[in-house]
């Protein structure tokens, strides 16, 4: 991925270290023990027609790509269930109404038998059209609604021959439902038309997009994603939709939000404070899709009466994947306060750009105890009255000291 700003990288890395190590009351990341779901894994593989071209290796891309399942099948790790879908392989005829439902679980999401696997792919071959979008939805049916980290890996030779439903609204789709599934794409073929919409599909659900040339590289790539799944702690962030204002706004405590804002919309959230508290807060908005070269992410924590306490801002200009901000405020009052948040973005589209849902938003909240106020180091530079008592004293010694100098160099001088 493409991070606009150095320091928006910096601030994500440090909040997602942050939270893997167990932030107090935090509903961000629960540890993965014996008890946890196993994670789940599904690969769409293309069968379409188009996958005969011998141009892997010397030999087709069907056969390549059965090569790698094989070897991903006995390298499933403990723990891991996976499943197989394809598309195009049963219909090979010119109705496009029926070629374009053409997706089945060719082997059901669960614990693996490698034989049974491994019999099933090898009866593949290359056949019909290549309904992604359609055979996407059936994954995620796979999967099921269980709790537990969720992945489908496409791979495919070409872009969806049947236009609806659309690859890109579905990932969308799934994106905004707050499913915690991660879609990542291998491109079998070299064309911009199927790296965009491969592409697309990967970043609206935030996964990866991989172009690969050959058998070792698929097969590699393959054993990748799905160790990743098993060696990636569960993290889910919990949905919250934020309010039109203050007000209305939903009570958030210590995690990680997910939301989502459309061009122009601002979303607001409450977090409390107890006496001696500080909040820290960290905002990002994800570009699923293409939007224009300018663009700005604010997050400003505001009072009950709208006095605002603090802001963090980001902007930047080019391609970029997310964009990230954030903001600290300490509370030493006696009483309890509310703190609003309001998380809004500068992104702006082209008018062929679809703008519902909104843009992914992953809120960060952490409450913690404030810093010792005794210290002068707390208030920070020219933050409370401390530093200013300081530079007003130091300032009016250092000009009486400069001017009596000054008086007594002038008559040594005429004399």
């Amino acid at each position: 991925m493409i991070i606009g700003r150095r320091s928006a990288a910096a601030l994500c890395a440090m909040l997602v270290g942050l939270v893997a190590a167990g932030l107090p009351g935090s509903a961000a990341a629960e540890p993965v023990g014996e008890d946890a779901p196993p994670p789940k894994v599904n690969l769409v593989l293309d069968v379409s027609g188009s996958m005969r071209a011998k141009d892997v290796g010397g030999q087709s891309r069907m056969a390549a790509a059965q090569q790698a399942f094989n070897e991903v099948i006995d390298a499933v790790p403990d723990g891991v269930h996976l499943g197989i879908r394809t598309l195009g392989a049963n219909y090979p005829g010119e109705n496009k109404k029926l070629g374009c439902v053409d997706s089945e679980a060719l082997y059901p999401v669960g614990e693996v038998n490698k034989t049974e696997a491994k019999t099933a792919v090898a009866t593949l071959r290359p056949t019909g059209w290549t309904p992604i979008g359609y055979a996407l939805r059936g994954a995620v049916k796979d999967l099921g609604d269980g709790e537990g980290s969720r992945r489908i890996v496409l791979i495919t030779d070409g872009e969806d021959s049947c236009g609806q439903p659309d690859p890109c609204d579905v990932a969308r789709e799934l994106a905004a439902k707050g499913t915690q599934l991660t879609v990542d794409t291998l491109g079998l073929a070299a064309d911009d038309k199927v790296r965009r919409q491969l592409g697309c599909i990967a970043e609206a659900t935030g996964g990866t997009y991989t172009s690969v040339q050959d058998t070792d590289q698929l097969s590699d790539r393959l054993k990748q994603l799905v160790r990743r799944s098993a060696d990636t702690p569960l993290e889910n962030p919990a949905p919250a939709e934020g309010g039109e204002r203050c007000a209305d706004a939903p009570l958030l405590t210590s995690g990680v939000y997910s939301d989502r804002a459309e061009f122009g919309q601002h979303r607001w959230y409450q977090v409390e404070l107890q006496p001696g508290q500080e909040l820290r807060a960290a905002l990002s908005v994800a570009a699923d899709r293409a939007v224009d070269r300018d663009y700005a992410v604010l997050l400003r924590a505001v009072s009950e009466r709208g006095t605002e306490l603090v802001r963090g801002r980001e902007a930047g200009s080019g391609r970029t994947d997310v964009l990230s901000t954030g903001l600290r405020y300490a509370w030493n009052g006696e009483e309890e306060r509310t703190v609003c948040l309001e998380a809004s973005h500068a992104f702006s589209a082209p008018a062929s750009v679809q703008r519902t849902p909104g843009l992914p938003v992953e809120l960060t909240v952490d409450v913690v105890e404030a810093a010792d106020t005794a210290d002068v180091a707390f208030f920070g530079l020219a933050r409370g009255w401390i530093p200013v008592l300081l530079l007003t004293v130091t300032g009016l010694a250092a000009g009486l000291l400069a001017g009596l100098i000054g008086r007594l160099r002038n008559p040594v001088r005429r004399a």
